[in-house]
């Protein structure tokens, strides 16, 4: 099964699907490495992670004709000159992009052990975008039977899983714990070659699925610890603004219920915005435990023992935090509906003291207006008094004038009688201080009227 660089060439492939062509190519023993790196922003993320594999293949030496690429998918193959066979894939996903490189030797009889992969001038060191997810060593073995022994040699670490997948013709152990180079121990044999060829990259995709997810799954743990402390905090908050309400809420007037409205919208936000950012972070949760669930189910798992089941362990991780998730974001919307409910109901004691204020105020008005109104109707039969008094004095004033006038004329003989002159000149006078009020009236209000201005 081993591939020569003349017999294959993947331009032949580009319509099959893409991880099919391994399918009949993938030879063991192998020693696959995986790592996987989560996008901060996925839709530009995703194209530059395709240059950085690309760059990657151009350090490791590839041929451009043993590449293909798809949008979401690439792989490229390199032949050493011993024969050893190199596969390096590029995966996109949703979040998260992975590499995954296997080596197969093309000395069968040669031992492959975990570590740095040993196919010649090999160096993985990728400008990677993202943060690491996880990694994965994994040991592909044909034709063994371990014992228990050998298994804990290869896995030194004190607990070790494992379980017969695919009818137990295969079986998977691994520790789930960190070596050295900072990636988990994966170990993958079977004494049936056929059967492990038959399911070898559906126990791979299997390995690499679970625990890429299972990752993914746990990231948000710390953030999630710490929410559950702040929404403890928060819960506490609204404790205190609904007693405080339930005590004075009948008493408080306008000012102080503002003041608690104004806290209150304040501490709403907060909450509001605390919920927005662990639904951001929390949302894919769901997705990924049946991600999970459906990849576990898939695998077949028997038990193996005498290690403890490898994929029960990880459901059961898994399902409590899932689990807690959801009880959060529950949480988180409860307390959302309670501090909205506070807010509506202070609100609504506001209206009605404003509408109370309203009320008063529209009676002081009335009263006001009413008090106007008789002050106006008092001014103007003032003003008319005032106006008759203005005619009778300016009559007086007049007919005064009139008898030193009328005096005047009766020493110098024109008139026989001043007496007799200035009591038929007092009507007259009567008559002109009235003529004079009315157009002096007149001329007042034309210049005191809006068209004048």
């Amino acid at each position: 099964m081993n591939l020569v660089e003349h017999e294959y060439d993947p331009s032949k492939h580009l319509h099959e699907r893409p991880k099919k062509i391994f399918e009949e190519r993938f030879d063991f023993p192998a020693h696959v490495q995986y790592f996987s790196y989560f996008m901060t922003d996925p839709p530009s993320d995703r194209l530059k992670s395709q240059g950085e594999f690309k760059s990657l293949l151009d350090r490791l030496g590839v041929p451009e004709h043993y590449r293909t690429f798809s949008e979401k998918f690439g792989f490229g193959v390199k032949t050493a000159e011993n024969g050893d066979q190199l596969y390096v894939i590029w995966e996109a996903h949703t979040e998260y992009y992975s590499h995954q490189i296997w080596h197969i030797p093309d000395d069968k009889l040669l031992p492959i052990e975990y570590g740095p992969i040993t196919f010649p001038d090999y160096d993985y060191l990728p400008e990677t975008l993202g943060v690491k997810v996880n990694a994965l060593d994994i040991l592909v073995l044909p034709d063994a039977e371990l014992t228990t022994e050998q298994i804990q040699d290869l896995m030194p670490e004190q607990h070790i899983y494992g379980s017969q997948v695919f009818g137990k013709e295969i079986t998977v152990l691994t520790s789930f714990t960190a070596d050295v180079h900072h990636a988990e121990r994966y170990l993958v044999f079977s004494a049936d070659p056929e059967a492990l060829s038959r399911h070898l990259i559906q126990v791979i995709d299997g390995i690499v699925t679970t625990e890429t997810y299972y990752h993914l799954l746990m990231r948000p743990f710390p953030d999630f610890s710490k929410a559950i402390d702040q929404i403890h905090q928060l819960e506490q908050i609204l404790l205190q603004h609904s007693q405080v309400l339930s005590t004075d809420i009948a008493k408080v007037d306008a000012e102080t219920a503002k003041q608690w409205l104004k806290a209150l919208t304040s501490d709403f936000m907060a909450v509001g915005q605390f919920g927005e950012q662990m639904r951001l972070r929390l949302s894919s949760s769901l997705p990924y435990y049946a991600i999970v669930q459906a990849t576990v189910r898939a695998q077949q798992e028997q038990p193996f023992p005498p290690f403890l089941p490898l994929y029960d362990y990880m459901l059961g991780s898994v399902s409590g935090v899932a689990d807690g998730y959801q009880q959060l974001l529950k949480r988180i919307n409860v307390l959302i509906a309670d501090f909205q409910s506070i807010i509506s109901v202070i609100r609504a004691r506001v209206n009605l003291m404003l509408q109370e204020q309203n009320l008063i105020l529209e009676d002081q008005n009335f009263k006001l207006l009413v008090s106007m109104d008789k002050t106006t109707k008092s001014q103007a039969i003032l003003q008319h008094t005032v106006e008759s008094l203005s005619v009778i004095v300016i009559a007086y004033y007049l007919s005064g004038l009139g008898s030193y006038l009328f005096k005047a004329l009766e020493k110098m003989g024109w008139i026989e009688s001043a007496t007799m002159a200035s009591g038929i000149f007092v009507p007259a006078s009567l008559a002109l201080s009235l003529a004079l009020t009315l157009v002096g009236r007149r001329i007042i209000h034309k210049m005191m009227s809006p068209e004048k201005h």
